[in-house]
């Protein structure tokens, strides 16, 4: 029980292994996938005491990312149609892949 204990007497809180399995620093942390065959994100989601893994975004968007300074008016339309497209799911919150999408590659 020792091994337990760091000093101080505080024990040691145990890392996730949902955390450890998708690669991720922490919850509601999303990271990119590379090497993944069709998606190109995942975020461990905590939502109260809910968790949940979600991988989400297609791989090789070419959308991905903020708007660029002098994006063109055709990315600028296709932006706003995925927004419109989703935003019912969009507004389900962390535990939906659109929010999470939505949030790092529109």
């Amino acid at each position: 029980m020792r091994e337990d204990y760091k000093k101080g007497g505080k024990a040691k809180k145990k890392k996730d292994s949902r955390l450890e399995r998708a690669g991720v620093s922490g919850y509601n942390k999303p990271k990119r996938t590379p090497k993944h065959s069709k998606k190109s994100h995942v975020v461990v989601a905590k939502e109260g005491d809910k968790i949940k893994t979600i991988r989400f975004g297609e791989q090789g968007a070419s959308t991905a990312g903020k708007p660029k300074a002098g994006e063109s008016d055709r990315m600028k339309k296709k932006r706003a149609s995925f927004k419109a497209r989703h935003a019912k799911n969009i507004a389900k919150g962390k535990m939906s892949a659109a929010y999470w999408a939505n949030k790092v590659k529109w």
